[in-house]
């Protein structure tokens, strides 16, 4: 698989290596604890009248769960089609992991089923959507390997 794929198995390593250092560096305090990714996006939805519902925590599952996305998608095209599974599986496994080493040997960070749930959700959705997008072709591979396959036991019926 990674040899057939070895760009891909490249991308899906390098971004495997972001998450991790995403998610297992140290956070560091700054400022008042009012200044990242999370409360830009909130101070920017607070200017769009009807978003003030929209609070931390909303925004942060959104993001953890765009984060993981790419690795639903990239684990449906290295395993294929036929084995979609893992692509929900090892993502909880790794999302799991990453709670556990928060949990266990990063006193900066903050563990959380949540985050589980939400990482789960994003693999979930990015799997799914390689699966829709590459259902046509998929198709098309089953028809052409069915009619080989007929061609083969019955020649003599082929034109």
């Amino acid at each position: 698989m990674f040899r057939r794929h070895p760009v891909l198995s490249l991308v899906t390593g390098v971004y495997l290596a972001f998450v991790a250092w995403i998610t297992l560096s140290p956070q560091l305090p700054m400022g008042d604890g009012t200044d990242g990714l999370v409360w830009t996006i909130l101070n920017a939805l607070d200017r769009i009248p009807g978003t003030r519902w929209i609070d931390y925590a909303d925004v942060e599952f959104i993001a953890n769960m765009a984060m993981f996305a790419p690795i639903g998608m990239f684990f449906v095209l290295l395993f294929g089609r036929r084995r979609w599974w893992l692509a929900m599986l090892l993502p909880f496994v790794l999302s799991v992991g990453i709670e556990l080493a928060q949990l266990f040997f990063f006193t900066t960070r903050v563990a959380d089923v949540r985050d589980v749930i939400s990482n789960t959700s994003g693999a979930l959705i990015g799997a799914i959507l390689v699966l829709i997008v590459t259902t046509p072709k998929a198709r098309r591979i089953r028809r052409a390997e069915a009619a080989a396959a007929a061609q083969a036991r019955y020649p003599a019926y082929s034109s």
